[in-house]
């Protein structure tokens, strides 16, 4: 691939961070406070790249048109969401050949023990007893090699995600080890607030797609987010009382967890706000804040997804940025082990 000559490298000295998402499934609550919600307030000071993960769902088996679609919105709604193209790098990974590339070569330098401990091999192992293939077995190696094109410093993650980027330290250390400071060894970067939130119907587990009546989805309407808010679990002794404790009551915790993130408000402060009214008013005024806060990124992932021509240029022009990055690492990779160069 000839590289564009034409890309701006002024943001080269700006540390750089990077992360996806699947487009297994809609985007969720989770998704945007403990993610993309933390990406926006760092395109100004970072260097970012965004994907949507499409290499990665396949994993699992997928319906070719549903795919195709989520991948689109899930674009949508990252820019609805505020994320500006012209500040971020958007693409599509499997736009970027070089992730598959060095995908294949860092499979050679991850040892078949630590692929059998990553925890999502076992969980969707377990759930998809009918499919347990190669690819789910050796996803790690391709994590690694979307971190590690890009050279980041950081890598936004969950609490429960230091896992991919620990594999991806390990494996780049290796091959560093053996060929030089080929690979720069990324650090996670976990926010300090909306870092996990969990599920309104299983507050012990992430908030997940898979359970979808405790999931709030980004484009759920109104009357939907107010039924799950009001159904949402809360204590099992009833107490009736909002109180951050996150060991005993950790159904109220997530709800004050979510209601801060969105308000600012501090737990204290929400404690006084909801003393002596209960669930029955706490729970419909979470709902209300997160309808209000969903109303504008519906609609302006409504107006995103009609403009498809718009789309498409983010897309193709991420893509393009993204692959001029990605193809100085792969070049050097190549190098590195031995293969000609073209």
């Amino acid at each position: 691939m000839e590289e564009n000559k034409n890309i701006d490298t002024t943001q080269e000295k700006k540390k750089v961070l990077l992360s996806g998402i699947q487009p297994s499934g809609d985007l969720h609550l989770g998704n945007y406070l403990g993610a993309i919600k933390n990406w926006k307030v760092r395109e100004d000071e970072y260097d970012c790249y965004y994907f949507m993960a499409d290499l990665h769902t396949i994993t699992v088996r997928q319906e070719p048109a549903a795919l195709r679609k989520r991948t689109i919105n899930q674009l949508a709604q990252y820019i609805a969401c505020g994320l500006d193209p012209e500040k971020n790098t958007l693409f599509i990974q499997s736009h970027v050949p070089q992730h598959s590339q060095l995908g294949w070569v860092l499979q050679c330098y991850t040892m078949f023990g630590e692929l059998s401990r990553m925890t999502q091999f076992k969980d969707k192992s377990a759930k998809h007893k009918d499919n347990i293939n190669a690819g789910l077995f050796a996803y790690p190696s391709l994590m690694a090699a979307d971190i590690l094109l890009y050279q980041p410093d950081f890598v936004p993650v969950g609490e429960d995600q230091k896992q991919h980027v620990e594999i991806t330290r390990d494996i780049a250390t290796r091959f560093n080890n053996i060929y030089g400071d080929v690979f720069k060894i990324p650090e996670p970067l976990i926010a300090k607030t909306g870092a996990r939130i969990y599920g309104l119907s299983t507050p012990e587990d992430k908030m997940s797609k898979s359970v979808p009546d405790g999931c709030v989805f980004l484009m759920d309407e109104p009357d939907v987010i107010a039924r799950k808010f009001k159904r949402a679990v809360t204590d099992s002794d009833r107490e009736n009382c909002v109180r951050y404790d996150k060991e005993n009551k950790p159904g109220v915790a997530n709800l004050m967890n979510i209601y801060s993130t969105f308000t600012g408000k501090s737990f204290a402060e929400i404690e006084k706000e909801f003393e002596g009214q209960g669930y029955g008013v706490f729970k419909p005024a979470v709902g209300e804040v997160v309808i209000d806060a969903l109303r504008p990124i519906q609609d302006e992932t409504k107006r995103i997804l009609a403009d498809k021509t718009y789309l498409e240029s983010v897309y193709r022009e991420g893509a393009s940025k993204a692959s001029y990055v990605a193809n100085k690492t792969l070049r050097k990779v190549y190098k590195k082990i031995g293969f000609v160069q073209p």
